[in-house]
């Protein structure tokens, strides 16, 4: 398995002239078919199968690791990406079919079971008991989309906490909100098309549903084609986003696999050198989400190592004018409406899967609203100054991938909000960040499982299969884990000889990359290699001088 161009010249699978005639110089290269010309492999590529224990243990099914002569980088059909895209097309299968459940179409009266008007079938509270929920459908009709209401333009009201009525718009950032519009303008005209014409379709909401879920379902396999790339000699270390349980579970409860895809394509920009394309996709990504921003301040803290400030500006520059571009019609045309997504969320209480709402939950206590971003804002603050304090003296500049997860591992632990599907924006992260299977794939399943009993929450009090105390001590597991991870990468970050992304690991035989190789950065771009110019570790003391040996005096003496 192997990418086109992708191979070097030179390996230890070069048969040599003698075996390609069919010499006996190595008995074990002896062929009766006559052997290419093209004796080119890839001899830097990271193979899974050959240096991870659960890779090698899963390649027994398909007849065991690679083969220790295997050409690798010549397949012209079978290549990394390609196999890549199936395993998530696997995936993503696997995450329409578990929220197929909650598309099931019913008479719209009971009594009448052979109407013709249908509606969704949600009776019995089945998107909780079926853990089949997606904020994708409850939106369709939440935000109007479903009158063809225009995002930010259109309003409603309805009751707030304290009872009164509160002035509601759409409350997504400008490039969610129009890509929630224009996929309900398209399932519009394909209703349309079936009144008209008879194309085959479904209710609205479904309509709405597929057709987001196919674009969000591109979106991801953009993210997994760009994190393989990034990740370079270890492009195979994508299979664990591509497989990821959080995928399966989250992968069309909301759009974040947009802001993924965005943050995944500015590392990949930066990692190739353009770091105007960087601020291109971060512009995009915090139009879409919020929280790709946070790249900018792990580039400026690395830049600032590194001396290399003018492709930070270029970045930052970049993502700040693409950022205008895309909000400032819609903050011209409808202000109050583009305000709505920092009003909502300035206003919003403690998020039940947030460690604020467990605190609230073990004393007894709600928390001021105000006092509520008042602190998680300045927790933040904190953890970006941890980030860079760690930045600037780890005694190797730490790797982008690195702080950038431990950024939004911060940002997410102490934020008011950490809705499920969040834990989504870590994946691609920690892939590039801890090459290590098993614990990766130990945090993903426990985070995956918070969904059961957070759909508990939601049932009657006499059908809830699992107590509050059960989702409680989910997300106090789930938060562990998570610092867990982060406490991984600090710990690679001042030990660099034990990050894997930084030196390769030769695998049972003894072949692939150089060990003794330590490498600096993959996704580094302009950073890779780059010398130090600021850091905060203290010098290492100077060796004591010793005062300089004293010549003999060689001039004659009086007798």
């Amino acid at each position: 398995m192997a990418e086109e161009n992708s191979t070097t010249p030179g390996s230890p699978g070069d048969a040599g002239p003698d075996a390609r005639v069919g010499g006996a110089a190595d008995p074990a290269w002896e062929s009766a078919a006559v052997l290419s010309d093209d004796t080119r492999v890839d001899d830097t590529r990271v193979l899974p199968s050959r240096t991870d224990v659960v890779a090698r243990e899963a390649s027994s099914v398909i007849g065991g690791p690679v083969g220790r002569h295997a050409a690798i980088g010549r397949s012209r059909a079978w290549t990394p990406i390609r196999v890549l895209f199936l395993l998530a097309l696997c995936g993503l299968a696997l995450s329409w079919f578990g929220k197929a459940s909650c598309l099931q179409q019913a008479p719209a009266d009971a009594n009448s079971p052979t109407g013709t008007e249908l509606r969704l079938d949600w009776d019995d509270q089945r998107q909780y008991t079926n853990l089949c929920y997606a904020d994708i459908i409850g939106l369709f009709g939440a935000e109007r989309l479903d009158e063809g209401a225009f995002p930010y333009r259109t309003f409603w009201f309805e009751d707030g906490p304290d009872g009164q009525q509160i002035k509601r718009y759409m409350e997504y950032p400008v490039i969610t909100g129009m890509y929630m519009y224009g996929v309900a303008t398209v399932a519009r005209a394909w209703e349309s098309a079936h009144e008209d014409w008879g194309v085959p379709a479904a209710l609205d909401v479904v309509l709405f549903f597929n057709l987001a879920a196919l674009g969000l379902a591109l979106f991801w396999l953009v993210t997994i084609w760009a994190t393989a790339l990034t990740a370079r000699a270890r492009i195979w270390a994508a299979w664990m986003a591509a497989l990821s349980p959080l995928v399966v579970v989250h992968a069309f409860t909301n759009f974040d696999t947009i802001a993924t895809a965005m943050v995944a394509l500015a590392l990949l920009s930066w990692a190739r050198r353009k770091p105007w394309l960087a601020g291109v996709f971060i512009g995009l990504g915090a139009a879409a989400k919020l929280y790709p921003v946070l790249l900018l301040g792990v580039l400026l803290v690395l830049c600032l190592r590194a001396g290399r400030l003018r492709e930070f500006l270029q970045t930052a520059a970049a993502a700040v004018l693409v950022w205008i571009a895309v909000n400032l019609p819609i903050l011209v045309m409808y202000p109050r409406g583009w305000w709505e997504f920092f009003r909502f969320n300035s206003e919003r209480a403690a998020e039940s899967d947030s460690l604020y709402r467990v605190v609230s939950r073990a004393a007894g206590f709600n928390w001021d609203v105000t006092v509520l971003n008042a602190l998680s804002l300045g927790l933040l603050v904190l953890v970006a100054v941890g980030i860079g304090v760690v930045a600037l003296t780890a005694p190797q500049r730490p790797r982008v991938a690195q702080l950038a997860f431990l950024m939004v591992a911060g940002f997410l632990l102490v934020n008011k909000v950490w809705s499920p599907q969040y834990s989504l924006w870590l994946v691609p992260l920690a892939v590039l960040a801890i090459p290590h299977t098993r614990l990766l794939f130990a945090w993903m399943v426990v985070d995956a499982l918070v969904w059961v009993p957070r759909m508990s929450l939601y049932l009657d009090a006499d059908r809830r299969w699992l107590p509050e105390e059960w989702f409680t001590a989910a997300v106090v597991v789930r938060a562990v884990m998570v610092i867990a991870l982060c406490a991984v990468v600090i710990w690679q970050i001042w030990h660099p000889d034990d990050d894997l992304m930084r030196r390769p690991r030769r695998d049972d035989r003894g072949t692939g990359p150089d060990p003794d190789q330590l490498l600096d950065d993959p996704a580094g771009g302009v950073l890779d290699g780059a010398p130090d110019r600021l850091t905060l570790r203290p010098r290492p003391a100077a060796a004591p001088t010793q005062p300089p040996p004293t010549e003999p005096d060689l001039a004659p003496t009086a007798p």
